[in-house]
């Protein structure tokens, strides 16, 4: 798109822009009241499992793996769902069976003395509902914040859903260790119960783009379109899952205690990549803009695999953390670009699954490699993480659709004004004899074009 020409890809007016901004974060407060169930459990659950249930490292990979799993096998599902029922209708039913998460998490504890393993089993199964949910959540509102804010900020709506969903992680982590310290396992079910019912009138709150009719486009169609930006998330997605999965038991076995400020400054430098850069993609380019941060994320994966102390350590996450922040959405701008406009949800859907697969493999894969040390598991992160630069490097190379090329999106409102200004045109052209008969019909094409 011409940068110079005004006329070409215009999406809306600045104060159109603002708008549809603010409307954006009432989503970003459910996203991060929502979240706030998983970043309680992050720090916990490999404690939990490993040092006080005394079970295997690989079983803390299961344990965490096992939502990224339900996430990968749910989410197309969760993408057509908020196409066809509406994004507030898949955020409601995620909230609802977070909820049902919670309560299995209760439902183990009473195996805990006797029977540890049908315990840990029935955790398991919560946190493959959660993973259900999740999917729907924040499925649903990438998908709703694209119908509020158009395509054209599609790298913007993902930085700041993911900013929320990052700050939920911020808080939770530290909020999750005391609750722990203090009344055990048994808090964190219980939160993690009430939470989503409690964000539920939050969502009634906030305001609904209408889902119009359409034919959608094919599940191939639209995994066609995505998967190489898939494999390049899915890829750098291993550095975070050796974090959120690992980095507390690195702490633990180093005696570099407490754990949870690697969650934290994890968290900070996430939200601060995104609150400062967010508009990069959108701007320069997606690939261009994830080339960048995946180098920045591999550098800190190797500061973790070679720190000698828990400051070192805390700024190799810190630094993995930065790098990886516009990772998912500087590819998820490829992504949708490459997307069938009719099925954006399905497709942030497929692009998503790509990042689930990667956890939900890489947890219980790095679990076995951290038999050989814990820091090992840091050196396998690394080098993984730089594959996925090879892939940003493809898709920076590759002719990628030409952004202006998508249809925009406008309102309801705006249609029949637009509709009139084509007839007024036309009016003006048979007064204007055959050439401006022949201009004007060029001109209805271009509006129909791009409306």
């Amino acid at each position: 798109m011409k940068q110079n020409d005004p006329s070409r890809g215009k999406v809306s007016r600045p104060d159109d822009d603002a708008r549809s901004a603010a409307a954006l974060l009432p989503i970003m407060a459910v996203v991060f009241i929502a979240y706030l169930v998983i970043g309680l459990a992050m720090p916990v659950l490999p404690i939990y499992v490993h040092l006080d249930l005394g079970l295997s490292t690989f079983v803390v990979g299961l344990v965490s793996g096992s939502q990224f799993v339900a996430s990968f096998f749910s989410r197309v599902w969760a993408g057509h769902h908020a196409d066809t029922r509406g994004h507030r209708h898949a955020v409601v039913t995620g909230l609802l069976i977070a909820a049902t998460s919670g309560l299995l998490y209760l439902a183990s504890l009473p195996f805990v003395a006797h029977h540890p393993v049908i315990s840990i089993g029935i955790v398991m199964l919560g946190r493959a509902v959660l993973g259900v949910a999740e999917s729907l959540i924040v499925t649903g509102a990438l998908s709703w914040g694209l119908a509020l804010m158009g395509p054209r900020n599609t790298g913007a709506v993902m930085s700041w859903v993911g900013t929320s969903l990052y700050a939920a992680f911020a808080v939770g982590a530290p909020a999750g260790t005391a609750l722990y310290a203090a009344c055990g396992f048994a808090a964190i079910a219980l939160a993690a119960t009430l939470i989503p019912l409690a964000v539920l009138p939050l969502v009634a709150s906030v305001s609904v783009a209408p889902v119009m009719p359409h034919a959608p486009a094919g599940l191939i169609k639209v995994a066609r379109a995505v998967w190489l930006p898939g494999l390049g998330v899915a890829l750098s997605g291993v550095g975070f899952g050796a974090i959120i999965t690992f980095i507390g038991l690195l702490f633990a076995q180093r005696g570099w205690a407490p754990a949870w400020p690697a969650f934290t400054v994890l968290s900070v430098a996430f939200i601060a990549g995104r609150a400062l850069f967010g508009h990069l993609p959108d701007r320069i380019g997606g690939a261009k803009v994830a080339l960048a941060c995946i180098l920045i994320e591999a550098v800190g994966q190797a500061l973790i695999w070679l720190a000698p102390s828990s400051a070192v350590a805390l700024l190799g996450v810190t630094v993995s953390g930065f790098g990886y922040s516009l990772v998912y959405p500087g590819l998820g701008v490829e992504a949708i670009r490459r997307a069938p406009p009719q099925s954006r949800g399905l497709a942030m859907g497929a692009y998503t699954v790509c990042l689930d697969l990667s956890l939900g493999l890489a947890s219980p894969a790095l679990g076995l490699v951290a038999g050989r040390g814990l820091g090992s598991v840091y050196l396998a992160s690394t080098l993984i993480v730089l594959g996925s630069g090879l892939i940003a490097l493809h898709l920076l190379n590759a002719a990628a659709p030409r952004q202006d090329d998508a249809p925009i999106e406008c309102s309801r409102q705006e249609i029949p004004r637009e509709a009139s200004n084509r007839g007024h045109r036309s009016a003006l052209a048979d007064v204007g004899g055959i050439n401006g008969r022949k201009g004007d019909r060029h001109d209805r094409i271009k509006a129909d074009a791009e409306l």
